[in-house]
């Protein structure tokens, strides 16, 4: 498909998404399985409307968490966790480019006939377009992430309608939640599924609100991430990074940026995919890589030979930091610049690091998004709440609602 044809279906989507009716109403997380004929499987397949991951991990992985262990309550059913980079990474990557390596091996190797990843419109290089690449230049295109609320399955009819019979999708969890509910519709011969992490997603309005508010330069941003130094990391045009500390972001401003899907939430570590590559749970400067069954541990093995690897590690506590964070972003506290770079830099050096900074990061998310459905879905909190997130929230004590 041509790059004219891609803007002209992604102008279609975007049209149809703006009438269409929209089952999850403000929960919505725009995964795109509305903009296609599949709308109908909607109300089994949405994660907002019918939270399943314990069945679709048994379907999946061949069983849900055991919730006597206490990594499973937190990383998912897994066979294998590590650390990892690209021994040569891929330029321009946000990462060192592992994601994008897996996605061209296997279509250089014919293992796959396609791959569901996002490129961005030519106007806005932070406006999500949802294609199925079929070469590895096309993946390249979508290299670096698209921090904004993307209709990758708007795409769905196109692979039932090209008889494509083995795919590989790039998805974040709600996306591939209404995947896994809907893959046996598809007709595919094998499906491969390729995770990363995702918190906090925004629509491209709030986004822009989120850059201006927290970057000195937001027009030569070209990604930016939450990292484990407790500073948000935005990369410049010009190469340059510009550190931004957790503790210093205008909370006030920023709390209603972020999509209501995303504050409901509790699938951070995309619990369905075959594999998972993030970075919270390695060191910084590399990625941390969750292997979850033996598909998983068969596209891993396809590029393992070019990476740099180490076993994952957990060091500090957590627990107190989440604690005291919970009161201070429910009164919306903004510390001056210096003392948040204070604070930051007395973290970075004793603070939780590796797996532990992982949970940290689970955690500041689940008691905040439990207190969210509390307050805005209280009828759904029951049924929407994992059970593995909910001993997850219950470590902590919460304000009363």
């Amino acid at each position: 498909m041509t790059s004219a044809s891609q803007e002209k279906k992604h102008r279609k989507a975007k049209a149809l998404k703006s009438s269409s009716r929209r089952p999850a109403k403000e929960l919505c997380s725009e995964c795109g399985l509305c903009d296609t004929y599949y709308i109908h499987y909607v109300k089994e397949a949405c994660a907002f409307l019918n939270q399943q991951i314990a069945d679709l991990e048994k379907t999946t992985h061949g069983r849900s968490r055991d919730l006597d262990n206490q990594d499973d309550w937190y990383f998912g059913v897994h066979q294998d966790m590590m650390a990892a980079r690209n021994k040569k990474p891929i330029e321009g990557a946000q990462w060192t480019g592992i994601v994008s390596t897996i996605a061209c091996e296997m279509l250089d190797r014919g293992i796959v006939e396609g791959v569901v990843c996002v490129q961005n419109t030519q106007e806005d290089r932070f406006q999500p377009m949802p294609v199925i690449a079929r070469t590895p230049e096309e993946v390249l295109t979508a290299k670096v992430n698209k921090p904004t609320l993307s209709p990758n399955l708007s795409v769905l009819e196109e692979i039932e309608q090209s008889g494509m019979k083995r795919l590989l999708v790039i998805g974040v969890g709600c996306q591939i939640q209404a995947l896994r509910a809907v893959e046996k519709e598809l007709g595919l011969e094998k499906l491969y599924v390729l995770g990363t992490p995702c918190v906090d997603n925004v629509t491209r309005e709030g986004l822009q609100k989120f850059l201006e508010t927290t970057s000195k330069s937001p027009d030569t941003i070209v990604h930016y991430e939450f990292m484990q130094d407790f500073r948000v990391h935005f990369k410049h045009e010009d190469g340059s990074i510009e550190k931004v500390p957790f503790f210093g972001l205008n909370t006030k401003k920023l709390k209603d940026v972020f999509a209501p899907s995303c504050l409901s939430c509790f699938d951070y570590v995309n619990s369905l995919a075959d594999l998972v590559v993030g970075y919270m749970g390695a060191p910084f400067g590399w990625q941390w890589i969750v292997t979850r069954n033996d598909t998983g541990k068969e596209m891993l093995d396809l590029v393992r030979d070019r990476l740099d690897t180490q076993d994952v590690f957990s060091k500090g506590d957590r627990k107190k930091a989440v604690q005291q964070s919970i009161p201070a972003y429910e009164a919306g506290v903004t510390l001056p610049m210096w003392a948040a770079k204070l604070m930051g830099v007395v973290i970075e050096k004793v603070g939780p690091k590796g797996l532990e900074y992982a949970r940290f990061s689970i955690d500041s998310h689940f008691t905040r998004n439990y207190l969210y459905v509390q307050r805005t879905h209280p009828e759904k909190l029951e049924a929407h709440v994992p059970e593995y997130a909910k001993r997850i929230v219950g470590q902590y004590e919460l304000p009363e609602v």
